[in-house]
């Protein structure tokens, strides 16, 4: 190689190097676990999952470009609310969430499950508010087809610890919207939905466990509870749990 063709390859590999600083990164971070269920008939019966380890683009206004430190948080304004049916969902559960499979009474992190064997708590969590949604769109006949966006923020239920002595709260934020299938207009603008469920302990957990009361299905159902009355202003009633009559409190 000749001194004037070593300089051009230089000069080359230089402007090559330059551009490729210049790229910017993929627009959702590869980070991100995505998972999106549509669930089936005009009524939202059951969801059918799909779930990817990729990002997904920014979602309708005001659902993925609402973060849960900037979305409002406000309540269903119950006159402005179109009958809804479910039409689809969408669930993403950042990666960028801490998750902590410690044993202490109050593990601090943002994602604490354990509720499901050991594996990916991101899929895990995606796959119970989808089953969620789907379980809110059976009771919801109207002629809006809308799609569920959700953006978790925090899903923190408990550690073995707390579960077997003294119970604790299943403490769940998130940030919810609402969009016509058919338009893609927004229905519901981005909010942050916080909801708490009282986490049972010692012999009343495992009371409840013995009864199929496991924490998936009494999250899932509360979760399901809390959509519909985002989804129609009407305010949730108390979830009877007939099965723990006569069982002692927590502890």
């Amino acid at each position: 190689m000749t001194p004037m063709t070593r300089i051009l390859f230089l000069v080359a590999a230089a402007a090559l190097g330059a551009c490729s600083a210049m790229i910017p990164p993929s627009p959702g971070g590869a980070g991100r676990a995505a998972l999106t269920a549509a669930p089936s008939g005009a009524g939202g019966g059951t969801a059918t999952a799909t779930a990817t380890a990729t990002a997904t683009a920014a979602g309708p206004a005001g659902s993925a470009g609402a973060s849960c430190a900037s979305a409002p948080r406000r309540g269903v304004d119950v006159k402005s609310l179109p009958p809804m049916r479910v039409a689809g969902a969408q669930v993403e559960v950042p990666r960028s969430l801490r998750v902590s499979e410690s044993n202490a009474l109050m593990p601090n992190a943002d994602i604490v499950w354990r509720g499901d064997p050991f594996g990916d708590r991101y899929r895990q969590v995606g796959a119970i508010f989808e089953q969620a949604i789907a379980q809110a769109g059976q009771k919801l006949h109207g002629k809006v087809p809308v799609v569920v966006h959700v953006r978790v923020c925090r899903f923190h239920a408990l550690s073995e610890r707390a579960r077997y002595t003294t119970g604790g709260t299943h403490a769940i934020r998130f940030v919810l919207t609402l969009t016509n299938r058919d338009t893609g207009a927004v229905v519901v603008p981005a909010h942050l939905v916080k909801t708490r469920l009282r986490g049972y302990g010692g012999a009343r957990a495992l009371a409840a466990e013995h009864a199929g009361l496991t924490q998936k299905l009494r999250i899932t159902r509360h979760l399901a509870a809390v959509l519909r009355q985002e989804m129609t202003g009407i305010a949730m009633a108390p979830i009877a749990e007939p099965e723990l009559a006569g069982v002692p409190a927590d502890g």
